[in-house]
């Protein structure tokens, strides 16, 4: 059992108040260095209900009982009770134990000690407690080192890996820091020689990385958790894991584990708020950019100074923007993290900013010789919305709450205005069909009308064209709006849209008829097909 911190069965007998006594060891001499959480004396019969475990009983017996069964029960009741050892001072109740009371300690693994003199308790008591509390101060100022050393670190310009260095160092053992569910952020050993501080890594494979992360961590692993400051999912931002390979992680290792916990948080905070006025900056670059404050012959200079150098190659505009009900659950710095570290893959330089009141993160990639731009976009769509959902903006049961929008590639000059075009289309492609990205060519018609939202002509276009359809709609069913989205959609090929609606043709056909006679149009007529296909997608941008 764990003896730091406390003391052992063996020392509470060394000390003056129980050696004035002359104790007996009668069982379980092998078991004396179980720990002594705290003393305990009494007579009733019932003290085993009292006890928690961990004590060291002082009595005189009487109340264990007469019958040799009482006796038997009393003792495997404070067995049960886990209690550190069983101590009897001989008297009036007993001159020496029974052989009963011994045969049933030894029976349940329980240290049995007997006085050959009379101790007072209250000073027993005293003195055992005392050193117990020495103990744990001496705990305690251990792991005040830590957290000394680990502070001093930090103040030095240390972060991360320097204080899990330092914990490492001290629980010679290795220590990880992951996230709340189980991913690998930093990994520390011992600095000594051996396997577990030659390479970490390969022990968190082994003991830690090949189990789920709800799956219980290997048997005494220590676990810490890191404050976030938040509620919820945010009220802890990550993970201290301590693994017992090279020894075993004991009271001292977690509480110095605790110190640095709140060392970690602040430093990790510290990181995050860094980490979001540079992506703010990278923000503010690109809308001046886009909004004409910065002339295109200044731009490279400035995009240099935050790490983004092109070269000669054209630049690709790209805007994701985040639905207004959505907002990263941690904060825009571990957004914008999170999609730098996805955009990696792509193997493009890239820039990229976020714009918090506006719920947009520009970006702008280099078009590398040999990449089309389609191409691009594509893998540069996937790596944004892996990234968005990395920073906790997936919906159950829907995809992620993000439109993507690529402008057209050029060179500084076209930068600009390419950012601030793609901006306007993603607004204005609220509400339309799921897709992995969206070209802001096509989306001009949309921005259009967005920009006309204001304006009463365009909802009394709206409801001239298809306000009859609206009002059927509200009150009878089958709907036949969706009927008429789908019908255009495919351009009139009626075999087309029966498919996608999963109707037969003369189900269709029927509704078709139905709509051009509310309508009061017909839907073979170019001029009316037009000014329906304007209406349906106007519909979205009016009250």
């Amino acid at each position: 059992m764990e003896t730091e911190g406390g003391i052992t069965v063996r020392r509470a007998l060394e000390l003056p108040g129980l050696r004035g006594g002359l104790p007996e060891v009668l069982t379980c001499e092998d078991r004396l260095d179980r720990t002594v959480r705290w003393v305990h004396a009494g007579e009733a019969p019932n003290l085993p209900a009292l006890l928690k475990g961990g004590e060291l009983l002082l009595t005189t017996g009487l109340g264990i009982g007469s019958r040799p069964a009482d006796q038997r029960v009393f003792v495997r009741k404070l067995a049960d009770r886990g209690i550190a050892a069983l101590v009897v001072e001989l008297g009036p109740r007993f001159g020496r134990l029974p052989t009963v009371i011994v045969e049933a300690a030894r029976t349940a693994g329980l240290p049995l000690v007997q006085l050959h003199r009379e101790v007072p308790f209250v000073a027993v008591t005293e003195e055992i407690h005392t050193e117990i509390v020495n103990g744990h101060y001496a705990l305690l100022q251990r792991a005040e080192e830590v957290h000394r050393r680990c502070t001093q670190a930090v103040l030095g310009g240390g972060g991360v890996p320097q204080v899990l260095g330092i914990l490492a160092d001290f629980a010679a053992n290795p220590v990880f820091l992951e996230t709340p569910d189980g991913r690998l952020l930093f990994a520390a050993g011992t600095t000594g020689t051996g396997p577990v501080g030659a390479d970490p890594l390969q022990v968190w494979e082994g003991l830690r990385g090949a189990r789920g992360a709800r799956e219980a961590p290997p048997s005494g692993t220590v676990l810490v958790e890191v404050p976030g400051g938040g509620q919820g999912a945010g009220s802890v931002r990550a993970r201290l894991v301590l693994l017992a390979v090279s020894g075993p992680l004991v009271t001292v290792h977690r509480m110095a584990a605790e110190r640095a916990a709140g060392i970690l948080a602040v430093v990790l905070m510290q990181a995050r708020q860094e980490d979001e006025v540079a992506a703010r900056g990278r923000g503010d670059f690109l809308t001046d950019l886009a909004e004409g404050r910065i002339a295109p012959e200044d731009a490279p200079a400035q995009a240099g100074v935050l790490g983004f150098r092109p070269g000669g190659d054209p630049l690709l505009p790209v805007v994701m923007r985040l639905a207004p009900e959505s907002a990263p659950s941690g904060s825009w710095a571990l957004l914008a993290r999170a999609v730098t570290e996805e955009l990696a893959a792509v193997g493009a330089p890239v820039l990229v900013g976020v714009r918090p009141v506006e719920g947009r993160v520009p970006l702008l990639l280099a078009l590398r010789p040999g990449t089309t731009r389609a191409a691009l976009a594509d893998r540069v769509a996937t790596a944004l919305r892996a990234g968005a959902g990395r920073a906790g903006l997936e919906r159950a049961g829907d995809r992620t709450p993000v439109v993507v929008v690529v402008g057209t590639a050029g060179d500084w000059a076209a930068a600009g205005a390419g950012l601030r075009h793609a901006a306007e289309a993603a607004t204005a492609a609220r509400g339309l069909g799921e897709r992995p990205w969206y070209d802001a060519r096509g989306l001009d018609i949309d921005l259009l009308l967005w920009r006309l939202r204001d304006h009463p002509d365009l909802a009394s276009f709206v409801d001239r064209a298809i306000g009859p359809l609206r009002e059927h709609d509200r009150t009878s069913r089958p709907a036949l709006l969706p009927t008429l989205e789908a019908y255009l959609a495919h351009a009139g090929r009626k075999a087309e849209a029966a498919r996608d609606l999963h109707l037969n043709r003369q189900t269709l056909y029927n509704r078709l008829a139905r709509i051009g006679e509310l309508l009061g149009t017909d839907l073979d007529d170019p001029e009316s097909v037009l000014a329906l296909s304007l209406a349906l997608r106007a519909r979205r941008h009016t009250r």
